[in-house]
């Protein structure tokens, strides 16, 4: 155990360019699935038949699919046929961004769902257009209803962020296994690997509660003291749906 820590702090800078490696795919790729879930969710209401057939053949495709089928595609697959190479990491943010994306749209499309009709008749009743139906009634209250998901689906990517190790990225992975071939302390090299992780992903978890508190307040919901670190139940879930529909 000695010597992995011994290692591990005269390689403190590879730790750190893994940990930035690791913090960019997962912010870049959740990123590029946010807008995704936005854009393919939209389409999936749309009125018109072939713009939402064309989401629900992504979004199937995509979920149907394995992620790591889809990284090792975009890396090995993509540039014999394309001529294109992407590096290692776009090549992450790529497939975590369309992975997700595919989830994340059904969540878009659950949420604006789940707003009540009569927001939508209350909104056409003010002769709003339906471009501000959506982004002044609508959005406000989905949002709110998409964000415990959006949570989940973060902590996700960022548990698969493990994955760029296989196409040779240089990222948290790929330096805390090299320490370990180096000193032979698998247990103690993996055991550090699940805190970072643990950490990492806490931290997240209360960047989004604090995000959920801000969207509830903004709708006059209560958010309660200590929300911001307690855990969700399906209670909750009801409540914020009840609020919405007052």
């Amino acid at each position: 155990m000695s010597d992995f820590f011994s290692a591990f702090s005269d390689n403190l800078p590879q730790l750190r360019s893994g940990l930035w490696v690791t913090l960019q795919a997962t912010l870049l790729g959740s990123l590029l699935a946010l807008l995704l879930s936005f854009v393919l969710g939209l389409m999936a209401i749309s009125r018109m038949l072939a713009v939402r057939g064309v989401s629900r053949v992504v979004v199937e495709f995509f979920r149907g699919t394995s992620l790591y089928i889809q990284l090792f595609w975009l890396y090995y697959a993509m540039p014999p046929l394309t001529g294109y190479e992407l590096t290692p990491l776009l090549c992450g943010v790529v497939a975590f961004g369309l992975n997700y994306g595919a989830y994340g749209s059904e969540v878009v499309r659950g949420a604006i769902n789940s707003v009540p009709r009569a927001q939508h008749e209350a909104a056409v009743a003010l002769n709003l257009t339906p471009v501000q139906r959506m982004r002044k009634v609508i959005l406000p209250q989905a949002w709110v209803q998409m964000i415990p998901p959006f949570t989940n689906l973060l902590i996700q990517l960022l548990k698969c962020t493990p994955l760029l190790w296989l196409i040779s990225a240089a990222d948290l992975m790929t330096v805390i296994q090299q320490l370990r071939d180096r000193t032979g302390e698998t247990l103690t090299a993996y055991l550090t690997l699940l805190a970072v992780y643990f950490v990492l992903a806490y931290a997240l978890t209360l960047l989004m509660n604090l995000l959920e508190r801000t969207a509830k307040r903004r709708l006059g919901l209560p958010t309660g003291a200590g929300s911001l670190l307690r855990t969700r139940s399906a209670v909750d879930a009801v409540a914020t749906t009840a609020g919405g529909a007052r």
